[in-house]
């Protein structure tokens, strides 16, 4: 691409896989903070795309593509494009985006699970192999965030390339996915929320048997490379697993799931970036001369689903609710303070919203940002997946959601907290919301890539806005 040679020959000195000393980070300014989030981005590009880290994920993923993209996108546009296009290469027939396309360079023995478990008909000849389970759509998202940073003839020739690809995957997701007919979308897997390990989901495994003998013979890769006290049980790994397999062996079907399939479930975030990439395709349709009512009569419909099917007026936030009981989740889930980046919120709810995420559940201050789940909860796990550690591209869909909704202050300590907390720690998965220390893999793309656009300004108009 463009300029990764330039970058590597200019930053190949500075390390990003060894963590230095906190005094050290907490001097580094904003240019350095640049310049090591570029070189954590070249490290991380391998063949056509960019991995979210060379430990633990060796492959492409779905909305990991998407933030890493919205990154790039603030230093080389090209190369953004190129790798959202390398993940689309993968889309299925029927529109599904997989969660994980496969680099064919990668042995099967070295993630679990590979294409060998996925057992994906190949569908195109030449295509690249992925999985049969999707991710959240922030896809449109970013498609658009690009075509901001550098607007001109070959954007707009890459908007219309996206443009019926991101509507195969809006369409997928609202009408097979649709399983109650309420208008929103469910996840058949933990791991299509891209929040895999979140107690939201809980209840609705407790349904599913932890049978460890769907484990035999198959050697987690997580645990290999990373401590088990961060990683899901085995318990939740064979849930995992056991639900693949069901999905695998029903053919990737999506028609009477509640009916046939263990877990369906509609969660907040997964719907509320789904409405947001329909306010983001009303966009793109209006610099390509498509028609933007039919997308943001969408977004409409799938705001209106969520406020009224997941809120929690005693929690003050949206809840993920399990389909097959009708029931919503108890756990309190930073998932459930994503809709905030909805604007057809009423205000009451933005509020509730806003008070919840400055609570002591969640603690957003300026010396931290927002916790994955509530501080308070006796099953808080500071440095577990998912179930207590502090998250940037969570934090960043927050901080758009504060603009949206004119909560400004909120949304630059936000910003602040964020960039500190990186600051001080380096570019992790993720981070254990009372030290900061950093958790997981370090050199992690979308955490690079979302402090390359907050150091960029991030001041973009939001997507949710008026449609020239």
């Amino acid at each position: 691409m463009s300029s990764i040679s330039t970058a590597h020959t200019a930053i190949a000195s500075i390390p990003v896989t060894d963590r230095p000393p906190a005094g050290q980070l907490t001097e580094r300014t904003p240019a350095d903070l640049w310049h090591m989030a570029r070189a954590v981005l070249d490290a991380n590009w391998s063949r056509n795309h960019t991995v979210p880290s060379r430990t633990l994920y060796p492959h492409q993923w779905s909305w990991d593509a998407a933030f890493i993209a919205i990154g790039l996108a603030r230093i080389d546009p090209d190369r953004a494009w190129h790798d959202l296009r390398s993940l689309f290469l993968a889309q299925w027939p029927d529109g599904r985006v997989p969660h994980i396309v496969f680099d064919p360079d990668v042995a099967e023995r070295d993630y679990f699970p590979g294409p060998g478990f996925w057992q994906v008909p190949l569908r195109r000849p030449g295509h690249p192999d992925g999985t049969g389970i999707v991710q959240p759509p922030a896809h449109a998202l970013a498609v658009w965030e690009i075509y901001q940073r550098a607007p001109g003839p070959q954007a707009e020739a890459e908007l219309r390339w996206f443009y019926p690809r991101l509507v195969a995957a809006q369409d997928y997701l609202s009408s097979c996915r649709d399983a109650t007919g309420d208008g929103l979308a469910s996840i058949v897997h933990p791991w299509e929320s891209g929040l895999d390990n979140s107690p939201a989901w809980d209840a609705a495994l407790a349904a599913v048997p932890a049978d460890l003998g769907v484990l035999v013979g198959r050697q987690r890769h997580d645990n290999r490379v990373a401590a088990a006290a961060h990683r899901p049980t085995d318990e939740d790994y064979a849930r995992f697993v056991a639900l693949a397999l069901a999905y695998r062996d029903g053919g990737y079907r999506d028609d009477e799931l509640a009916a046939r399939h263990d877990f369906v479930v509609e969660c907040p975030t997964f719907n509320a970036l789904l409405a947001a990439a329909e306010h983001a395709l009303a966009r793109i349709a209006a610099v390509i001369g498509a028609d933007p009512a039919v997308h943001l009569d969408r977004a409409a419909r799938i705001t209106r689903a969520v406020d009224d099917q997941l809120w929690n007026p005693q929690t003050g936030m949206y809840h993920a609710r399990d389909v097959r009981t009708g029931r919503l989740s108890p756990a309190r889930c930073v998932s459930g303070l994503v809709p905030l980046i909805l604007p057809g919120l009423p205000p009451d709810r933005v509020a509730a919203l806003v008070a919840t995420a400055e609570s002591h559940r969640f603690g957003l201050s300026a010396s931290m940002p927002v916790a994955s789940y509530d501080r308070s909860a006796a099953d808080f796990d500071p440095v577990r997946y998912w179930r207590g550690p502090v998250w940037i591209n969570i934090n960043w869909l927050l901080r758009r959601g504060l603009r949206e909704h004119g909560h400004l202050d909120q949304a630059e300590t936000l910003r602040d907290a964020m960039l500190e907390l990186v600051r001080r720690s380096g570019y992790y998965e993720y981070f254990h919301p009372e030290t900061g220390d950093g958790v997981g893999s370090a050199a992690f793309s979308w955490t690079a890539a979302l402090v390359l656009d907050l150091l960029g300004e991030g001041e973009a108009p939001p997507v949710s806005g008026p449609v020239d």
